[in-house]
């Protein structure tokens, strides 16, 4: 069992070495299929995320939501290039994501001299998970009062995917505030009401409760254009905490998240954004909320994230557009080297924002 580990370990090494190196032939595809093994998980993860390692040391901001006492988990990064710029970015997750999988962005802005600051939202990774109407402008709020506990004044603003959406309710509502916007393969930049049907709460947690293990893995596959051992990660915290006591609560969270995304759509506020703002977009990337709710021929019309980014440009009053070729749904991990020379050209392009 133990040289099993160790086998999967090295083979998931090489698969990545080969990959980035460009090397591969025969034994490139060996690594692949001896990876292909999917691992089952039989040890549970609280809902917290509690035995989860961050790659910073993790904090939390006690908050109080509809009456109830709840706790946000945050990084606060400083610069590792000496006294740093004097700037701080804040970078917002995904749905299925968490402040975690940030790690090699946070590491490239701290060295660039960066304040980085990233927050668990409510409801989301090692933060609560309350049963509270969820809405962007409550975890925007949310945002700004993490911000004031942390005396900054001003930020750049990154978000990925649902991180996105939250980051344009951010922007429209504390412009002041906001240096800089980026939105990452941003779900929003189209409505979905227009073409999914209304689900109900109830029909929503019956869907997170009975899904397996082998349809969330085959969800997060779909985020890559190549699917490497790495990213398994993305398959175990949520397979894992299927196993824990309070699994319903994690799934209640994600049912009424999964409405917020649904019934506040911010594609309409997109000529209204104040900021300098920068889309960087996979190409490959087809995710839409609700696709598997929608009949074939509607869901290919979904997601079309080439034409949706260019949309979207035009509509951002001052917009720039970095389309990334051949990569999928999260460019910071899938394509690390072009999003980050992206994203810190645009951040130095401005220094008013310091």
């Amino acid at each position: 069992m133990i040289h099993s580990f160790l086998r999967r370990r090295i083979l998931a090494r090489v698969t990545v070495w080969l990959a980035v190196t460009g090397v591969c032939g025969l034994a490139c595809a060996r690594a692949q299929t001896e990876s292909a093994e999917t691992p089952g998980y039989n040890t549970p993860l609280g809902i917290a995320l509690e035995t989860y390692a961050y790659p910073y040391a993790v904090q939390f901001l006690p908050l109080t939501i509809e009456g109830q006492a709840v706790r946000m988990a945050y990084m606060d990064v400083p610069p590792t290039n000496g006294d740093g710029n004097g700037r701080t970015v804040v970078l917002l997750h995904g749905k299925n994501f968490y402040g975690a999988y940030w790690q090699e962005t946070i590491a490239v802005l701290a060295h660039a001299g960066y304040r980085v600051v990233v927050p668990d939202q409510i409801g989301f990774g090692k933060s609560s998970k309350p049963d509270i109407a969820y809405s962007f402008d409550l975890l925007a709020a949310n945002t700004a009062q993490l911000l004031d506990h942390l005396k900054v004044d001003r930020a750049a603003v990154v978000g990925h995917s649902m991180g996105g959406m939250l980051a344009v309710r951010f922007a429209r509502s504390y412009p002041q505030r906001t240096t800089h916007l980026v939105l990452e393969n941003p779900i929003g930049l189209e409505d979905y009401r227009q073409k999914v049907p209304p689900q109900t709460t109830e029909k929503l947690l019956e869907n997170e409760m009975n899904e397996t293990v082998e349809q969330i893995r085959r969800y997060r596959q779909s985020y890559f254009v190549r699917w490497l051992p790495a990213y398994e990660r993305f398959v175990e915290v949520p397979a894992r905490v299927r196993l824990s006591g309070e699994f319903p609560r994690w799934a209640r969270a994600s049912a009424l998240t999964y409405q917020m995304i649904y019934q506040q759509p911010v594609r309409h506020e997109f000529r209204l954004i104040q900021p300098q703002t920068l889309l960087i977009i996979g190409q490959e990337d087809r995710t839409a909320v609700g696709k598997n709710l929608v009949p074939a021929e509607v869901a290919r019309t979904l997601g079309q994230y080439p034409a949706l980014g260019r949309a979207a440009a035009r509509d951002i009053p001052k917009a720039r557009l970095v389309e990334l070729p051949n990569v999928g749904h999260i460019p910071h991990i899938e394509a690390q080297q072009p999003f980050h020379e992206a994203l810190l050209a645009f951040l130095k392009s401005d220094m008013k924002g310091k």
